[in-house]
């Protein structure tokens, strides 16, 4: 039975365990280490898969688990369990200890408070019923079948998510969090003749489905998938060669994401296997270029209040006008660098580890118009929107394709272009960046990043952007 003494968190009102002795066991299986930490976790997720003209798929689900991890030095023990119990904890807290050697650290400081909040706590799962979704799903189909005959498919997806969880530290320390999410995805396909191409926009971030779900919201989604689609019917076989490029804003940010932004995550830094390793303080970038990873944008998909060490999240400024000036830091890595935690240390659920992650990273706005950064232009490419990409962390090499992009020919945008893609290296991309527009915008959010098999929601986002002498490798014979 859970103490009287339980104070109000689920987890020691609702499940075996009894706050006393766990943070008992907590303070036992760190004693002697340099830090660590107990996760504990509930979520629950649901999906809604609309396609074809019928529902596809509805699934709902719930998870809960704790993980607890010991550092000392480079080195962490972790154990984690579907199981929340005073015994799970029991053997996990043996587990862990296996890495004490000597006679240990000092265990590091606790993360600072924070009353910010920077979403609410409503369960969007419970804000509509399953027949309201699903009628949802039915008129977004509808609605995107009736705008034009050449639509051949429409796909349509919800999802939505609810987290609580709550960090435990030695000696009292804890810290409790609720994560909503959620994110509406449209794809359309158009046929013209034997001719197929397709469009999609998708939205989401950490609220509820009452912002998300609107009829001007899905609406406007529809509307630009079926735009994305309609373009590339009409789209070309896309020029290869070196030109120079022009990306648009928001999404196009994810090359950034990329390209840069796991280069100057603190692990990659600390091992010397990033493409930006031992080049603090020197320019990287050419003048003007500004980046910044920020999980406090309130309700962004990449937002956290604090990260999943309990550090409370920071706008990082990362480049500063072309100068290298940080990196993003887990508590493990800092301490090793000998420098702050930036509040970066995510996991993808509490059976991972935290490992330094972005949040929202973007670049921040420049003076020109967009307008007069596309006339600068004689003969190259406008890349709108992106698909997938690959980064070589190591040596920074990426090869990115583009969904949407259109020729630049004497200032003025083109013909759009099937087959595009972006081939450069991360490490002097951001060196032939030669005009940065005025119109800083975010990704719709839908970012998810990958790393060590870990994924986890971000954000991406930059100005309009010209980059001189960028690789585009096409399809034109």
């Amino acid at each position: 039975m859970a103490s009287t003494e339980n104070y109000n968190s689920p987890f020691f009102q609702e499940y075996d365990l009894d706050s006393i002795r766990t943070q008992r066991l907590v303070d036992e299986a760190l004693s002697g280490m340099d830090d660590g930490e107990l996760y504990l976790q509930y979520a629950q997720s649901e999906s809604f898969s609309f396609d074809d003209g019928r529902l596809k798929s509805a699934a709902f689900d719930t998870s809960k688990g704790f993980g607890l991890r010991a550092v000392q030095g480079e080195v962490s023990g972790y154990a984690h369990s579907s199981e929340l119990s005073s015994d799970a904890l029991l053997r996990a807290k043996e587990t862990v200890q296996s890495i004490k050697y000597g006679k240990g650290g000092t265990l590091a400081i606790h993360p600072k408070g924070t009353n910010e909040k920077l979403y609410g706590a409503e369960n969007p799962l419970l804000g509509m019923a399953f027949k309201e979704k699903i009628a949802l799903l039915e008129h977004i189909n509808a609605y995107a079948r009736g705008l034009d005959p050449k639509v051949h498919q429409v796909s349509c997806s919800i999802t939505g998510e609810w987290q609580t969880i709550e960090i435990i530290r030695p000696g009292g320390h804890r810290v409790q969090d609720i994560r909503p999410l959620v994110r509406l995805n449209v794809n359309v396909v158009v046929q013209d003749g034997d001719r197929m191409e397709s469009g999609y926009q998708g939205a989401g971030g950490r609220y509820d489905y009452s912002k998300l779900l609107t009829e001007e919201n899905w609406k406007s989604q529809v509307d630009e998938a079926l735009r994305q689609a309609l373009v590339n019917l009409d789209s070309i076989a896309a020029p290869a060669g070196v030109m120079d490029v022009v990306l648009g804003p928001g999404w196009p940010g994810v090359l950034l994401h990329e390209a840069i932004g796991h280069g100057l995550e603190g692990d990659f830094n600390r091992k010397k296997t990033s493409a930006f390793s031992g080049l603090m303080g020197q320019r990287i970038a050419a003048k003007g270029v500004t980046v910044v990873d920020d999980g406090t944008i309130p309700n962004r998909r990449g937002s956290l209040t604090f990260d999943d060490e309990g550090t409370p999240t920071n706008c990082t400024t990362l480049i500063e006008d072309g100068i290298l000036v940080g990196y993003m830091q887990d508590r493990m890595n800092a301490r090793l660098m000998g420098v702050p935690a930036t509040g970066n240390g995510r996991r993808q659920s509490y059976a991972h580890q935290p490992m330094p992650r972005m949040t929202n990273t973007y670049m921040l706005a420049g003076t020109q118009e967009p307008k007069e950064i596309i006339e600068g232009v004689k003969d190259g490419l406008y890349a709108v929107n992106f698909g997938g990409g690959q980064v070589d962390i190591t040596n920074g090499k990426f090869v990115f394709s583009c969904t949407e992009a259109y020729q630049i020919k004497n200032g003025k945008i083109g013909a759009p272009v099937k087959g595009a893609t972006l081939i450069g290296n991360g490490a002097d991309v951001l060196t032939k960046v030669s005009a940065i527009g005025n119109d800083l915008k975010l990704d719709s959010g839908v970012g998810i990043c990958g790393k060590a098999g870990q994924s986890v929601p971000v954000g991406v986002g930059q100005p309009t952007l010209r980059v001189n002498g960028l690789t585009i490798g096409g399809t034109e014979g």
